[in-house]
């Protein structure tokens, strides 16, 4: 395991350069999972607020056809990374899960201290862009047509 994560890093850094080059979704979604969290990383908050803003738009310009077949492919990678996830912790080992486990609590914590150092304006303002993601999402999501 420790090996394959040691692959999977040396080859998204070497691959790094390469990230740079996706300005278009499309592009950023033919990336690895690896290259695209790499590439996320390694730009500032605005910056990234800034892509998405641009990747938002590109979406809003495509034809309805092309921005649904778009959201189903979405739909299915999010299922089928699920399924590999699970598939991944399963082969885990006990000692793996526990790993795993504690990374997670330490990125929980990691949180939870950036939260807490935060002023009461920085707090408000997280939690007003917060709610215009919500807001933007529940706005973009097809509204059901069933009646009861």
């Amino acid at each position: 395991m420790q090996n394959l994560r040691l692959m999977m890093l040396t080859t998204s850094l070497a691959l790094l350069p390469l990230a740079g080059m996706a300005q278009s979704l499309e592009e950023f979604q033919e990336l690895s999972p690896e290259d695209r969290k790499a590439y996320m990383q390694s730009m500032s908050p605005d910056e990234r607020r800034a892509m998405r803003d641009k990747w938002r738009a590109e979406m809003d310009a495509m034809p309805a056809e092309q921005r649904q077949a778009m959201r189903e492919q979405m739909r299915a990678d999010r299922a089928r990374n699920r399924e590999q996830m699970r598939q991944r912790w399963e082969s885990m080992s006990d000692a793996e899960r526990a790993a795993a486990r504690e990374q997670r609590q330490q990125r929980e914590e990691q949180r939870r201290q950036q939260w807490q150092s935060m002023s009461e304006e920085e707090r408000a303002a997280m939690r007003e862009r917060r709610g215009e993601r919500h807001k933007h999402r529940q706005e973009r999501r097809p509204q059901s047509t069933d009646e009861g």
